[in-house]
């Protein structure tokens, strides 16, 4: 069975139940190593619910005919991903920088 980057999901379902609710994903390389923004949500039980959304960015590396995933990083809230969205700005240079 062939696999494409786009076939590559972390939705996870168990007993009929969406564990893992994938709400989004970007694809921000693709090739022999492919890295992927997830932005999901998990099944809280206790709510009988889903929780806030979360986000990671996972690392695939292919592997004869599929992706196989190496690594990934969990960004634990919103506030952390804000934090990160602000360090990348301000270590990029603006539109009318040069490079």
């Amino acid at each position: 069975m062939s696999m494409s980057v786009d076939d590559i999901t972390i939705q996870y379902e168990e007993n009929g139940q969406i564990l893992v609710n994938e709400l989004d994903k970007m694809v921000l390389s693709r090739g022999a190593w492919t890295t992927i923004l997830f932005r999901y949500q998990e099944w809280r039980m206790e709510a009988n619910d889903y929780g806030p959304d979360k986000y990671c960015i996972r690392r695939y590396k292919k592997l004869g005919d599929e992706y196989r995933q190496q690594s990934k990083f969990t960004i634990s809230s919103a506030d952390q991903a804000r934090k990160i969205v602000d360090a990348l700005l301000t270590w990029l240079p603006g539109d009318d920088a040069k490079t």
